[in-house]
């Protein structure tokens, strides 16, 4: 089975991507959705963020998204020390579920496939690119979070460069929903030919 890594900044489009991809019939696995999971009340991936990060849940005992992304996107070593609670545990459910899986391909969602390494067993990598002030409109459209915020989380992302650089495929995302569409359709047809040979 060919396994596709999508990546790309925040608001490039990953999410219309996958969606697209899955309406063609081809299993999506999110690591972002994983990482959602794995945070989720009683989970002992919860517990182990609740011991080494002080007031990050609230009453009702969930994480706190919002006061944990400040205290990490503020502090390198308490980013470093999230990824080391949630990379491994992410990584040991991606392989879990791609073991289950039976398709001439798979697409796993990874958005910071170009920050961090540790993803060997990915054949190809499919770079969702945008103009970086696209990405802001977007973003901002999207999350309703302040300009400060959404320009330190583009900032502590890989450049469109270096995102570029590392692309097997890419698709352009600086048009219209047709546009994507005829996009994933020809890919899917790409790598269906390459999986069968």
């Amino acid at each position: 089975m060919l396994i596709i890594g999508l990546t790309g900044g925040i608001g490039s489009g990953k999410s219309t991507v996958a969606e697209l991809f899955r309406q063609l019939g081809i299993p999506v696995i999110d690591t972002d959705l994983i990482s959602r999971q794995l945070v989720e009340p009683g989970m002992p991936a919860l517990e182990e963020i609740k011991s080494s990060f002080v007031n990050v849940t609230t009453s009702a005992g969930e994480l706190d998204r919002l006061k944990l992304r400040q205290v990490i996107f503020d502090n390198a070593d308490k980013r470093q020390q999230l990824e080391n609670i949630l990379h491994p545990r992410i990584l040991d459910e991606v392989k879990r579920q791609l073991s289950e899986l039976h398709s001439p391909y798979v697409i796993v969602v990874i958005p910071l496939l170009a920050e961090k390494g540790k993803w060997g067993f990915i054949d190809r990598v499919l770079v969702i690119d945008c103009d970086e002030q696209l990405q802001f409109q977007r973003t901002m459209k999207r999350d309703n979070q302040d300009k400060e915020q959404i320009q330190k989380i583009i900032k502590s992302q890989a450049s469109r460069q270096q995102r570029l650089a590392l692309a097997s495929d890419i698709i352009s995302n600086e048009s219209d929903l047709d546009y994507l569409e005829q996009q994933v359709m020809q890919l899917d047809n790409e790598y269906r030919k390459m999986a069968s040979n």
